[in-house]
Formats: C-alpha cells, structure tokens, sequence
C-alpha cells in the first residue's frame, strides 16, 4: 500500500513539478559547460520568405482585426504573403476578407474541417516558410521577424510561438486558470527548446519549412501538434520563440473551457498512438524523454495516478500510519477542498483568484479523464464546434 502510495504521488508531482524542476537543473548544467545557445541575428536580407495561412470559419464579428493586426505586422517588403481559407463559412467573413486585395482569398461552401482547409490552402503556398496563426488571435509586430529568423539554422525544422491570454480582474476561474496554465507552459517551453525540441506547437501560432510539412489524417484533433511532431520525428528541432506572440481572450466560462480540455485531451491520446514510434528512447533519446514527460504523462495516467494517491493515503492514514501520512493527506484534502470552494466561488460569481488555480487544475484532470473515454466511446472528426472565447 505504502509502495502504491509514494510511486502514485511521486508520479503526479513529477509531471507537473518534477520535470520542471529537472529540466532547470539540466538548462543550468548545460549552460555552465557549453554556455546559453546564441539566438540568431536579424538580417532583412536573408530573412525567408513566408506565407501566413488562416484558417477561419464564422468569423465574421473578429476577422476584420485580424486582418489590420496581419498587414501591420514587420517583415520585408516581397517577402510576406497572406493566406486565409474561409471553407464552410456560412457568414460573411469570405465577403469581409475580399474587400482586401492584399490577401490571397480560399472559399468553397463544404465544410470539412480545419485541417482539410489548411492541407487545401498547403498547395497555394510556395514560399520556403509556412506561418500558421488562428483568426481569433492577434499577432505582436515582430512576430514574423521573430519566428523567420531561427531558419537561418538548418537543424530547426519549426518554430512555435508563444500563446498568450488576456486577463481581465473581473475575469472567472477559466481566465485566470488558463492564464496561469499557460505562464507555466511558456516557461517549460523555453526550457525544453533550449534544452533540444520543443514538443509540439500551439495552433495559435506556429510555422515550419514547406519541404517538410506532411498532411494529417483529417480526423486528427491536434492537428498543430501533430504537424510539429512529424518534423521532429524527422530529426529536426522545434524551437519556441517567446518574443513572438499570439494573444487571444479565455474561454468564455469554465463549461467552455471545459470542452476545449476534453477534446485536446481525446486529440492526445489520438497523437500518443498515432506517434507511438516517438515512445522509443533508442532511436529518439532527448525527445522521447521530453515527450513522454511534458506530454504523455499528462495525458494518460497522471489523472488516475492523483485518485490512487489519495485514496491510498487515506487507507494508510486508517490504519497504522505514522504522522507523514496524515500531514501529506491534510494536504490533499486542503487542496481538493480548495478547488471545491473555487468551484462554488465560480458558480456564485464571486471572484477569489487564489482559489481559481486549484479548481482549474481539477477541471484541467477530469477533462483528462473525460478526454480518454471520448476517444474510445465516440467516432473523432475533424470538424468540431469551437469553444466560445470572452468579447474584447
């Protein structure tokens, strides 16, 4: 029982601390010996071409913006393109995004899916760097500089950027979990990029090099994350790129946010088989560590290692347990007792953003959960109802 105990805890911790805690142990022994890895220099002149490609569907009350906010952004006159593919829309955001000349225009009335409209809007796009962005998310001016520059190294085959979102005060328990989830995220992000590949990349902003984009399956759920993961199961890095970034609102409520967890958590247990091959640390020795650590751990059995660790403890607490026990199950009793009271906080509208992270930690592990059984219960498709974000 006790065995049960400390490899269920330890197990938990170690996904989301340990191999936080590792990774900047490691980062600074590999500074100390070799030093920081330098970042590359602009030079508007041997920056690449690109192509940004959107894919948007219904995004007729956001699309002008992301319009202004993608013309607006710095890169070299000749050397920038703009793609959006609008397949399915049903509103008027094809008819908005025609008014601009500028921009390289993709509709048919069928929709099949995100991931059909961006392997369509693929054969349109001939320059040596893809750029993919969402429409409901807002790029900072340098971000093409920012993302293009890291080509000029031959071993990097991507670049992830860094997702970013707005907090309000009044914001609920979706924006401020979401908020803190992903500061974390960005920090064990630049860590695993410096360390050697970034696992996966973000769909609110990402880009590889054409050579190397390979299509999906169209039923994939992580579509971004596969994309990414392909290329680096080719050999090459993907790099994270802080300083360029995509800004988006939160989930319009934690029932919202909700969804979105549960289908990424269904799309990892998809990428986790379809990308068995990357659990081989023989033939992939950092980036299987770095996947089965930052991903796989979080997206199979940490859930269910947190319910034994507590129902282990408190069997052991019950019988002849000494007090390490019972202070380690006043722990978790504290924090799930925490995460309850943000729950009922939420539910009344009453704001307390210490309690918000403890209750968006359990939503984030029950979408796990939630995310398993839907993957073997139900027939996954590329087409999917998004989750509302906040206005403004």
């Amino acid at each position: 029982m006790k065995i049960t105990f400390w490899i269920s805890l330890f197990m938990a911790f170690y996904t989301y601390l340990g191999y936080g805690i590792l990774l900047y142990i490691i980062i600074k022994i590999k500074r100390a010996v070799k030093g920081k890895r330098p970042v590359p220099v602009v030079n508007a002149d041997t920056l690449p071409d690109c192509t940004l490609v959107v894919a948007a569907y219904n995004e007729a009350g956001i699309i002008r913006e992301k319009i202004e906010n993608s013309l607006a952004l710095d890169y070299p006159a000749g050397k920038y393109k703009l793609l959006f593919v609008t397949d399915g829309s049903s509103d008027n955001t094809p008819d908005i995004i025609a008014e601009y000349p500028q921009i390289k225009l993709l509709h048919k009335s069928g929709r099949s899916g995100k991931i059909a409209a961006v392997h369509r809007a693929m054969e349109f796009v001939d320059t040596e760097i893809v750029i993919f962005t969402d429409a409901n998310t807002m790029l900072n001016k340098e971000a093409l500089v920012n993302i293009c520059r890291h080509y000029s190294d031959t071993t990097v085959g991507a670049v992830a950027g860094e997702k970013r979102v707005k907090i309000e005060e009044t914001d609920d328990a979706s924006a401020a979990g979401e908020g803190f989830y992903w500061k974390y995220e960005s920090t064990l992000k630049k860590w695993d990029s410096e360390l050697y590949s970034v696992v996966g990349a973000a769909g609110e902003l990402f880009s590889v090099r054409r050579s190397l984009y390979k299509p999906v399956q169209p039923n994939a759920l992580l579509d971004d994350f596969m994309i990414s993961m392909l290329i680096a199961a080719d050999g090459y890095r993907i790099v994270y790129e802080p300083d360029a970034y995509a800004t988006e609102s939160s989930s319009e409520n934690v029932s919202e946010e909700l969804k979105r967890k549960v289908r990424i958590a269904s799309g990892g247990i998809q990428s986790i088989i379809w990308l068995k091959k990357l659990l081989n640390p023989f033939k992939y020795p950092m980036l299987s560590f770095q996947y089965v650590s930052h991903r796989v751990l979080r997206w199979t059995v940490t859930p269910f290692f947190m319910i034994l660790s507590l129902i282990t403890n408190i069997a052991i607490v019950a019988g002849p347990g000494g007090w390490i026990y019972q202070l380690l199950l006043a722990g978790q009793v504290l924090f799930y007792l925490l995460a309850l009271l943000g729950m009922i906080m939420e539910k009344r509208q009453i704001r307390v953003k210490a309690l918000f992270v403890p209750y968006y930690f359990c939503v984030m592990n029950y979408a796990v959960l939630a995310g398993i059984i839907r993957y073997f219960t139900t027939t996954q498709t590329g087409v999917w109802e998004k989750a509302q974000r906040k206005v403004g």
